[in-house]
């Protein structure tokens, strides 16, 4: 089943994709030629690994009734000198202090659940087309 998203160009450098009503602005830093107005694509690429970590660990949370107030993530990453690619992405979970030990380790897991790291692990082809 196909799914289709709209890119189209606002002005300048900066780039919208509209899916299912909603859409999402990015631009470039002032330094690379954008207004600096919104995100740049890679940051929301970066952002997208975060806050789907922190979905499958705050889903978990709500679905065994643990208060999640005090439940954070952060995420740090290291580039390749050579390639300048991204090498390691590290998320580090902060539990809130009630947080339950039995289950430490199985937010961990649901984390790591994370649809956008699975799409990393196994990626899909891509293809650039014109019409």
């Amino acid at each position: 089943m196909a799914s289709a998203m709209s890119i189209t160009f606002p002005g300048g450098v900066a780039v919208e994709a509209t899916f299912e009503g909603t859409t999402i602005r990015t631009d470039q830093p002032e330094k690379y030629g954008g207004g600096g107005t919104a995100p740049a694509p890679f940051d929301l690429f970066l952002a997208s690994i975060g806050t789907c970590a922190g979905y499958y660990a705050l889903r978990f949370c709500q679905e065994r009734k643990i208060p999640a107030d005090g439940l954070s993530l952060s995420m740090t990453w290291e580039r390749s000198p050579e390639t300048k690619l991204i090498v390691l992405i590290r998320i580090a979970m902060t539990l809130p202090p009630e947080f339950p030990e039995k289950y430490r380790t199985a937010i961990v897991r649901a984390a790591d659940q994370c649809a956008v790291k699975k799409h990393l692990v196994d990626p899909p082809s891509i293809e650039v087309v014109t019409l």
